[in-house]
């Protein structure tokens, strides 16, 4: 009867050898334990990724003339949604969506010697108790957090702590009390990493002051404008008083940050510019998000997901796996894991990437279980401010989806990754070539990308997502090669509530297989090939699977 009911089940999802490729992906299994440490996570510049409403594509009169790519698009929250709603980021196997920030940003612009630009790209901050126009609206939010818990997708908010927006004619300074706007960092050491601008113009928060500072002019005149001085003000009483917090830089902005969770419930936040800001400060902020979490499923008990506790990745540039919990400025080791986060992301992969299937696999295994035992890293081959990433001129799309999905820790799916859109823009300087608008029309035409089409790469991702998402053993799960050629391996995860395990073919012959899953799997084990949809049962230690595919990727 069970054998019945399990082949009845493959039917009803398509995923018996009959199913053609088209039709091969599957929901993940509704009794898989979401957990970060496995989390596939989708990163998209908000005004990058799809325009859900096209009334808030211009606003406070941003209408120059800018560099290539350095100007907003029209991409915002409204647009996330629709896409999740769609079931796009299902399909992908994603349970987290990373968005850059939202929050207001400077309404003038600045040239940096590439044209003028505008802070598009959310890192721009003018004001963090608001959101930016054109990105949406607070209801808008709201509704993309609650669409997303339904779909069983967690988000994470960008945020900054580290520095505002650059000052001109429309944004003035926050005064003297608030940044400095020199030295610019030299990176020699952690006093010229930390106590210093990033770049010029952009004025970094003095968030070592222990000096009460009041509100600047400027944001109270702004507050009083738009009619909220008086709430914002007596927020912040109450936030002071029930802390007993000094009113100092960090405090303030923590406080406003932490306001998401409480409204919105946000269940993580991706921390930028981590080494530029004293490691207390964000084991503080960990400590007000904690609570803040705390309150928001106390209050909205119907919309809680799950017990995980409120969850923070940090940007360390050039922190890799191989640092284990240490991140060493010269003179200077600091421990972020010890101040509030639980993962980094990994600057390390897109070089390890170039190594074999084997050699990625079993470096990180080793060091997610032993240095960093307990935490983890977010994999990527791509990002936004990146310019030497893995597979810049998209030549290794399939192998990228392959090494990055199926690699120890949390991956880190780049908007674009999984369709091949362009990271070379002509015209466009720095940054911002891997910027450009997500590649919808190519997707929907079925455009060749260096010989792939677009659609077949996004299958590929699809079906590795997927696999991901339904087998926390995939990311979490201890590493073993079994075989070197043929290649094959498993992965397998236990804690006190939940065991998974896995069997990976990467680099096969198409046509029949015969796998080797003794040790792992038992006789009569009713398995799933994820790739080709063939369901398979395990006789005399193996299973059989006919497939054109050079990938077999078995699990229950």
């Amino acid at each position: 009867m069970k054998s019945i009911f399990f082949f009845a089940l493959l039917l009803t999802l398509g995923m018996v050898s009959c199913v053609t490729k088209e039709t091969s992906t599957k929901e993940t299994k509704a009794d898989v334990p979401f957990m970060w440490e496995n989390a596939n996570v989708y990163f998209l510049l908000t005004d990058r990724f799809n325009n859900g409403d096209t009334n808030n594509d211009v606003n406070f009169n941003r209408t120059k003339e800018t560099g290539v790519l350095r100007g907003f698009m029209g991409g915002d929250i409204k647009g996330i949604t629709k896409k999740i709603n769609d079931g796009y980021f299902t399909k992908l196997g994603i349970n987290a969506i990373w968005f850059s920030p939202v929050v207001e940003q400077i309404h003038g612009s600045v040239d940096e010697g590439t044209g003028e630009t505008y802070g598009f790209h959310g890192y721009w901050a003018k004001d963090w108790t608001a959101l930016e126009p054109n990105f949406g609206t607070e209801a808008e939010l709201a509704e993309l957090v609650q669409t997303a818990h339904k779909h069983g997708i967690r988000i994470v908010l960008d945020v900054v702590i580290n520095h505002t927006g650059p000052v001109t004619a429309k944004d003035p300074l926050w005064g003297d009390e608030w940044v400095r706007t020199s030295p610019q960092c030299r990176y020699q050491d952690y006093e010229s990493t930390v106590t210093c601008t990033l770049v010029e113009n952009l004025p970094d928060i003095r968030t070592e002051s222990t000096q009460e500072v009041e509100l600047p002019k400027a944001l109270m005149d702004k507050w009083a404008d738009e009619g909220r001085l008086e709430k914002e003000m007596n927020e912040l009483n109450d936030f002071f008083s029930t802390t007993g917090y000094p009113r100092t830089p960090r405090y303030y902005i923590i406080k406003w940050l932490t306001d998401y969770i409480r409204k919105y419930g946000i269940d993580a936040f991706r921390l930028d510019t981590v080494k530029h800001t004293e490691e207390d400060v964000w084991a503080d902020l960990w400590q007000e998000a904690t609570k803040a979490f705390a309150e928001w499923k106390a209050a909205n008990p119907d919309l809680v997901m799950d017990d995980n506790d409120f969850f923070m990745v940090g940007e360390v540039y050039n922190y890799g796996v191989s640092g284990g919990r240490w991140f060493d400025f010269g003179d200077r080791k600091v421990d972020y894991f010890a101040n509030g986060m639980q993962s980094l992301i990994n600057f390390e992969f897109k070089y390890d990437a170039n190594n074999s299937y084997e050699e990625l696999f079993s470096k990180y295994s080793q060091a997610l279980n032993g240095p960093l035992k307990g935490l983890s890293v977010m994999n990527y081959a791509t990002s936004h401010d990146d310019g030497g990433p893995f597979d810049k001129e998209r030549k290794r799309v399939i192998e990228t989806g392959t090494k990055l999905l199926l690699c120890p820790g949390s991956s880190q799916v780049y908007y674009g990754d999984e369709t091949g859109r362009n990271l070379q823009i002509e015209g466009a300087v720095g940054d911002a070539t891997l910027r450009s608008f997500m590649n919808w029309d190519e997707l929907e035409s079925n455009q060749s990308i260096n010989g792939v089409a677009t659609k077949d790469i996004l299958l590929h991702w699809q079906k590795l997502g997927q696999f991901r998402a339904a087998h926390p053993a995939v990311g979490a799960g201890l590493h073993q090669q079994l075989s070197a050629e043929p290649y094959y391996f498993k992965r397998e995860f236990a804690n006190e509530s939940y065991t998974d395990k896995v069997v990976v073919g990467l680099d096969l012959a198409a046509g029949h297989k015969k796998v080797d899953v003794s040790g792992v799997f038992s006789n009569g084990d009713q398995l799933m090939d994820y790739y080709s949809g063939n369901a398979a049962i395990v006789k005399n230690n193996s299973v059989e699977i006919d497939t054109p595919f050079d990938i077999v990727l078995l699990g229950y």
